[in-house]
């Protein structure tokens, strides 16, 4: 008897010691997989970084507009041949495609922008800005602040949605952000709702202003794409 409970406590210790050398094998197996799978998040990020940073940190200035100064006139629609060669045009209407009095728009008023002829290559904002002196100065204080800060990244991209500033680029990490798509190649529709006229140095019931397009923030040095409606708010 004394034999046999030695055997037994011995096949126990045995049985024992397979058990966590298998457990041990199990968990060396799991942090292997937890290894890797940081690895391939951290590849994963860096690639994304450099699809977004590449085309920012190579791009060159393609020049201005060309757009001329609409004077004292409230035009509804613009037209401008750019450094680039292409001619843009920008155009803004009621939503059920009426005329929109540019002379005197009101807080909360809603309004869709079209654009026709713009580099599709390229993303744009599209707001209420103050028009520049210069037209080598970027446009700006812009009503709305971020456009990506101002659309729901959640939303439908095929859904309305009115804004005091919208964001419009092609690029699939971009709409992951709360950017929409082209309508098509370098064709646009945009939703905006007249914010408050002032803001920090600037008020659009005195100043110039403008519903303006310009590149977004890939190309935020870039004129070429400053094309712009003369808007004043009334009273």
């Amino acid at each position: 008897m004394g034999r046999i409970h030695i055997e037994q406590k011995t096949a126990h210790a045995r049985a024992a010691q397979e058990y966590a050398v298998a457990m041990e094998g199990q968990m060396a197996r799991r942090r292997k997989w937890w290894v890797w799978l940081i690895v391939a998040i951290v590849v994963a990020v860096l690639a994304l970084a450099a699809i977004v940073a590449l085309p920012i940190l190579l791009h060159q200035s393609a020049g201005q507009s060309g757009q001329e100064d609409p004077g004292d006139s409230w035009p509804t629609t613009v037209t401008a041949m750019g450094d680039d060669g292409r001619e843009r045009t920008l155009s803004v209407a009621t939503p059920d495609g009426g005329a929109v009095d540019t002379s005197a728009v009101e807080v909360g008023e809603r309004v869709v922008v079209t654009g026709t002829g713009y580099d599709p290559g390229r993303g744009i904002y599209v707001a209420v800005c103050v028009v520049p002196e210069d037209a080598s100065v970027k446009p700006g204080p812009c009503i709305g602040g971020s456009p990506q800060e101002s659309q729901d990244p959640e939303a439908n991209q095929g859904a309305v949605q009115f804004g005091e500033s919208n964001w419009i680029n092609d690029d699939w990490a971009w709409r992951l952000f709360g950017a929409r798509s082209f309508d098509a190649p370098g064709d646009f529709t945009a939703y905006l709702v007249m914010g408050e006229p002032g803001g920090e140095g600037f008020d659009c019931r005195v100043d110039r202003c403008g519903i303006f397009t310009r590149n977004d923030h890939t190309a935020s040095a870039d004129r070429v794409q400053d094309v712009y409606i003369p808007i004043r708010y009334a009273g």
